[in-house]
C-alpha cells in the first residue's frame, strides 16, 4: 500500500514538472527559474478555479496531477464562486499574484500557462472549461 502511494506521488510530481517545463520552455527559462513558472501556474489555476462553477471546477481538477490538485484547491471557497472575471480582470488579478516582469507581459503568461495546461487535459474537458469563460478570455485560450 505504501509503495502505491509513493508511486502515485512520484508520478504526480513528474507530471507537474512536465507542465512547469512546458512553461519554462516557452520562455526559455532555466530550471533555476522554477519559482517563476510555478507562480504563473498557481496564479492561473486559482483564477480558472474561481471563474468556474463548482461542478466544472471539480471536473477540471480531477484531471490535474495530485500535487497540482492540492495547489488548485488551496484556499478555495466554493461558496464564493464563480467570480465574474472578464479578460482584463483576469489579467489584473494574475498581476497581483505574479510579481515578475516577463517578456510579453501578463497576457503572454496566461497564454503560455493555458497552453501548457491544455496539453494535459482531455479535449472534451478543456472545451467545457472554455465554455464557462467569457468570450474575451476564450480568445486567449488554445
Amino acid at each position: 500500500m505504501a509503495e502505491q502511494l509513493i508511486s502515485a506521488i512520484e508520478s504526480s510530481i513528474q507530471k507537474t514538472n512536465l507542465i512547469l517545463k512546458d512553461i519554462e520552455s516557452a520562455y526559455g527559462w532555466p530550471k533555476e527559474q522554477r519559482n517563476q513558472s510555478f507562480a504563473a501556474l498557481r496564479g492561473v489555476l486559482h483564477l480558472l478555479r474561481d471563474r468556474m462553477p463548482v461542478q466544472e471546477s471539480a471536473e477540471f481538477a480531477a484531471q490535474l496531477p495530485i500535487v497540482l490538485r492540492g495547489v488548485y484547491f488551496d484556499g478555495w471557497q466554493p461558496a464564493n464562486v464563480p467570480i465574474n472575471l472578464n479578460r482584463d480582470d483576469f489579467l489584473y488579478e494574475l498581476r497581483q499574484t505574479f510579481p515578475y516582469d516577463v517578456e510579453g507581459g501578463t497576457e503572454r503568461v496566461v497564454q503560455v500557462v493555458l497552453d501548457a495546461l491544455s496539453k494535459r487535459i482531455t479535449p472534451g474537458e478543456w472545451q467545457e472549461v472554455k465554455d464557462t469563460m467569457p468570450q474575451d478570455l476564450v480568445q486567449m485560450m488554445p
